[in-house]
């Protein structure tokens, strides 16, 4: 028995000998573990990987949209507002709100929403790209219009571009770089879908609205919306939800040219001071300036002038006669806008369309039908009040 066992562990030894010294050099470690030492093949049971050779090269696509994002991304800035709020069980209490916001200058102005700092009574704090945190001014807040300058006091700062946002077009790419859900320097791409006008969270209108697919979930608002040169085109500012709270491929922004029209007054007053005729109105349809034995189909009719105001110093005249269109009274008898500095006017919303494009002291033209009358004035600019256009 101990003799069988000398001989097996010899036969072992020796086979095991033969096969490393007999087999062909061509066969390898590799398929060395395929064979058997009883002469047949394991089953294969080894990984085999196929890996390339060298890291692909990126297409142009990609190679623009990398470059982008390196671009932007250290202008592009993450916002933290504390609001101390009453809780009935634990008294007052600190509650925080997060959003994205965008380098200006050097100087280190951040353009953000005003619906990002809004209420933030306990301070806000800035987070730059590379990971310092800075306290923030609230410079100026512009609220009809959902924006606030900001400034911080940090070294190195580096600025965005901003674009020309009056010739856009549907189907153009655009990139969204921002904090969605606080996730630090996230970017998203789409195209325009369109350029509409919206009303705001707050019920403001929002002239030219960019609306694109690029999505944008909360924690993006106030930040910048690029074209495919990385240059900004809007502040991204509100989703079309159904209350969903994210992201449904409807997304909305502030076109910069907005932005740009109200920076001057945010940073030299801290607010804007809006342009305006000083009338109240009332949009005129086909079939109520039918009714009405107007002139023409359409137009803006001057319920009232405020006095003192802009439309009253250039001689414009509210109504005198009480009429009611279903159950709403309106005055009738006075002065018809249909243009301002040669540009169809037909509802309220033309006008403050064309007031985001002057300041407060602009003159511009206006032409109205008095009666059967035309007529095209010289107005200087005031400064909005409330309830007035």
């Amino acid at each position: 028995m101990r003799f069988r066992r000398i001989v097996l562990v010899f036969l072992l030894v020796g086979g095991f000998l033969y096969l490393t010294t007999h087999l062909p050099r061509s066969l390898n470690r590799a398929s060395l573990n395929h064979v058997s030492l009883f002469g047949s093949h394991a089953p294969d049971s080894g990984l085999e990987l196929t890996e390339a050779e060298a890291a692909p090269a990126y297409d142009a696509e990609e190679q623009n949209n990398i470059a982008v994002y390196k671009r932007v991304l250290p202008s592009v800035v993450n916002i933290t507002s504390t609001t101390l709020v009453y809780n009935f069980f634990y008294g007052t209490v600190p509650q925080q709100g997060q959003g994205s916001g965008f380098i200006l200058d050097k100087a280190g102005h951040v353009l953000t929403n005003y619906h990002v700092v809004e209420g933030a009574n306990r301070g806000v704090e800035v987070l730059l790209s590379n990971k310092r945190r800075y306290a923030a001014k609230v410079v100026g807040t512009d609220k009809v219009h959902d924006l606030a300058l900001l400034q911080i006091d940090a070294p190195n700062l580096q600025a965005v571009t901003l674009a020309d946002s009056s010739e856009l077009s549907v189907g153009q790419k655009v990139y969204a770089i921002g904090n969605p859900f606080g996730l630090n320097g996230t970017m998203t791409r789409g195209i325009i879908s369109s350029i509409r006008d919206i009303r705001g969270a707050e019920g403001a209108p929002i002239g030219d609205a960019i609306q694109t697919d690029a999505a944008i979930n909360p924690g993006n608002s106030g930040g910048p919306l690029l074209n495919s040169r990385g240059e900004v085109i809007g502040i991204n500012t509100m989703i079309a939800s159904n209350g969903a709270e994210q992201s449904s491929g409807i997304g909305f922004a502030i076109p910069i040219n907005t932005a740009k029209a109200v920076l001057a007054d945010l940073t030299r007053y801290g607010k804007v001071k809006r342009p305006s005729l000083g009338i109240s109105s009332y949009g005129i349809g086909p079939d109520l300036a039918s009714q009405m034995g107007l002139a023409v189909d359409s137009g803006v009719l001057i319920q009232k002038v405020v006095p003192g105001g802009a439309a009253e110093r250039a001689g414009l005249r509210g109504g005198n006669q009480q009429a009611y269109v279903g159950n709403m009274a309106i005055l009738l008898g006075g002065d018809l806008i249909v243009a301002i500095d040669g540009q169809e006017v037909t509802d309220p919303q033309d006008i403050n369309a064309m007031m985001d494009k002057h300041q407060a002291g602009d003159t511009i033209s206006v032409t109205i039908y008095r009666g059967r009358k035309q007529i095209t004035l010289k107005l200087i600019l005031g400064e909005a009040q409330d309830q007035s256009t």
